[in-house]
């Protein structure tokens, strides 16, 4: 008599807009907007490890960075600027692993933002990959956002904020703070940027 079959592990996440998003096979309708902003405000970055009466979210950090983007590329498109905003996105699905956990968890995880990414990137009108130039802009700010977020609420020096992401150039922080808000606040936020992005992308 032959052996029971395993259950099939399961690879889906249901979203509280009711859809299932595979995360082996990705497709863009299966996913929603309200549904990034949701995860992403309540991710914390820096695994949590953060001063003040909130987590800085994923999505407060994703707000910064595309305004950051916005002064290293000024003429760049909507659309770019939406790439920017989205930039974190599949972390509403798989989280916020800080560098030494990817390092760990090696190449798999790196597959999986990839298709995750690409499948958000169609969902609103943008190409699967994005051009190497406009990522690596998108890069920059990551790095002036975390530098900032390092000596602002995760305890670094400025030597050891400068050794790991790299010393910003002043005017792109000029006026620019770190937010510490209840995730709803920076969901709300998250959401109307987007849809105003896709408004001019019209």
């Amino acid at each position: 008599m032959a052996a029971p079959r395993a259950p099939k592990s399961r690879a889906w996440q249901k979203m509280l807009s009711g859809r299932r998003l595979d995360l082996l096979d990705p497709t863009p309708v299966d996913i929603e907007i309200d549904d990034i902003a949701h995860g992403l405000a309540f991710v914390a970055r820096w695994n949590g490890q953060t001063s003040g009466d909130h987590a800085y979210s994923v999505a407060e950090h994703s707000l910064l960075v595309e305004r950051i983007f916005g002064r290293i590329a000024p003429k760049a498109p909507p659309k770019w600027q939406l790439a920017a905003l989205l930039h974190d996105a599949p972390e509403y699905v798989i989280g916020d692993m800080i560098s030494p956990v990817k390092n760990a968890v090696g190449p798999g995880y790196e597959e999986l933002d990839k298709r995750l990414t690409a499948a958000i990137h169609i969902r609103f009108g943008l190409p699967a990959v994005i051009p190497a130039t406009v990522k690596k802009q998108i890069k920059k700010a990551d790095r002036v956002s975390a530098w900032m977020e390092a000596t602002q609420i995760a305890g670094f020096d400025t030597g050891e904020a400068d050794r790991f992401f790299g010393r910003p150039d002043p005017a792109l922080m000029e006026g620019l703070a770190i937010r510490l808000r209840p995730p709803l606040e920076a969901r709300g936020d998250y959401t109307a940027r987007t849809a105003q992005l896709l408004e001019q992308m019209e």
